[in-house]
This record gives C-alpha cells, sequence and structure tokens, in this order.
C-alpha cells in the first residue's frame, strides 16, 4: 500500500548509532533512554513489515537490514574503536551520527512529494508531523544546553521539514485526492456467431470451407437450414481475431 521498509532501517541504524555515541560520551542517560526505545520500536516495525510483506520485499528487506544495520555498523564500530582514540572517536561518531540523523528527517521528502502530486493527505497524519517538529525543537534546545553541536545541528532540519510538512497538510486536507489511472492491458477480441445446437465449430474469418471434417461441415449445414440461414456466408470479422461459431438450441 504504498509503505516502504527503508524509512524503519535507516531509524533503526540511527538509534544504534546513536546508542554507541552515547555510551562513548557518558553521562548521557536521556541519549541512552530514548535511543533504546527507538530501537526497540523500529525492531518491532521490521518485524510487522517482514511479516506482511510479499516473498520478494521480504527478501529485499533483510538484505537491506543486514548491509546497513549489521554490517555498516560493524565496520564504524570496528574502525572508531580501533584506529580513534578518546574526545577523536566521540567526535568522528558524533559526526557520523549527525550525517545518518540527516537521512532519516530526509525520509519523509518522499511522502512530501507524494502528498503533492496526489494532494491527499492519507499517508502524512498531522499529529505525526507535529510532534516530529516538537522533538525536533526539543532535542535543538537540548544541545544547544548541552553544547553538543552533533545533538542540535540535524534538529534544526528537523524543525524545518516538519513545518513543511504541517504547512502541506494545512493546503491539501481539504482537497479532492487526485485519482491516478493505471493503463489498461489491452483486450482480446474473438467474435462469436451463434447458430442453434449445442456445438461449437471453429470457422475462418473468410469463409467455412476449412472444415476439415466433412461430418462437421454437414452439420453445420443442417443447423444453418433449420435456422434459414446460409450454411458458409463469410463472416466479416477484426484482422488476425480468432473466430467461434456457436451453436445454441
Amino acid at each position: 500500500m504504498g509503505f516502504e521498509c527503508l524509512p524503519y532501517i535507516v531509524a533503526l541504524f540511527s538509534s544504534t548509532l546513536w546508542l554507541y555515541y552515547a555510551f562513548l560520551k557518558g553521562d548521557a542517560l536521556l541519549l541512552i533512554s530514548i535511543n533504546s526505545f527507538g530501537f526497540a520500536i523500529e525492531t518491532v516495525y521490521i518485524t510487522l513489515y517482514l511479516v506482511y510483506a510479499s516473498k520478494n520485499i521480504r527478501y529485499n528487506t533483510i538484505k537491506l537490514l543486514s548491509l546497513l544495520d549489521v554490517a555498516v555498523f560493524a565496520i564504524i564500530f570496528l574502525l572508531s574503536y580501533f584506529i580513534f582514540d578518546g574526545n577523536i572517536r566521540v567526535n568522528v561518531v558524533g559526526w557520523i551520527c549527525v550525517a545518518v540523523s540527516v537521512c532519516v528527517f530526509a525520509a519523509p521528502l518522499s511522502i512530501v512529494f507524494q502528498v503533492v502530486r496526489t494532494r491527499s493527505v492519507e499517508f502524512m497524519p498531522f499529529f505525526l508531523s507535529f510532534f516530529l517538529t516538537l522533538s525536533a525543537v526539543m532535542w535543538f534546545a537540548y544541545g544547544v544546553l548541552q553544547k553538543d553541536l552533533c545533538i542540535a545541528l540535524p534538529n534544526v532540519l528537523g524543525f524545518a521539514l516538519g513545518l513543511v510538512q504541517m504547512l502541506l497538510y494545512g493546503i491539501y486536507r481539504k482537497s479532492k485526492p487526485v485519482v491516478i489511472e493505471e493503463k489498461k492491458l489491452p483486450e482480446h477480441v474473438m467474435n462469436i456467431k451463434f447458430l442453434g445446437t449445442p456445438e461449437v465449430h471453429p470457422v475462418d474469418s473468410k469463409t467455412c470451407e476449412n472444415f476439415e471434417d466433412k461430418k462437421e461441415k454437414k452439420d453445420e449445414e443442417i443447423c444453418a437450414i433449420n435456422l434459414e440461414m446460409e450454411p458458409c456466408s463469410p463472416l466479416k470479422v477484426q484482422k488476425d481475431a480468432p473466430t467461434l461459431i456457436v451453436c445454441a438450441a
């Protein structure tokens, strides 16, 4: 129904990285608590997505989950832990968290484009946009008070995108949705000629001289005579269209 797995997977990746950053920084109880909750709830979302997804989508989701949330995080953890020390390690992981958080805030842009294209706010609830905006404001204030640029900076973008979403909701909440018509497949045309007995005889579109079995041709002629019809009259049909003679009592 238009939902994709990427926002959930990126959000889980972001929560994992912020947990790692919080443990490296120390004395960051709020970061640990909120991202632990985020890790748990995103795991539930992805699990439900895998349960109800089709086979191909489930395979692609598992592949993306393994690549980003397992392999990439493992690489970041190993490189930062064994190459950098002390505050340098904290800063490197922090700026990586900033980049990922920007991706998380940018993920709803696809929904924004869909709202503009369809003029429907079905997949962009107002309260979701409102609380995301409020959350960005509060975390920005927290980052400023803690003098932590890695926390404050990405929430500036979150606040801006939240305002855009609420503005679009106000514009399109009463608009009539645009229905996007799907292309129909070409229909197969079959010409049918009704005679009078419960028998079906395939005939050529130009003449009925192509009956291979004489008995079938004789039965067709008798049927046509009883109905006072011409037994071998040409049929006008569409080019390359198969034709059936249907004799119904």
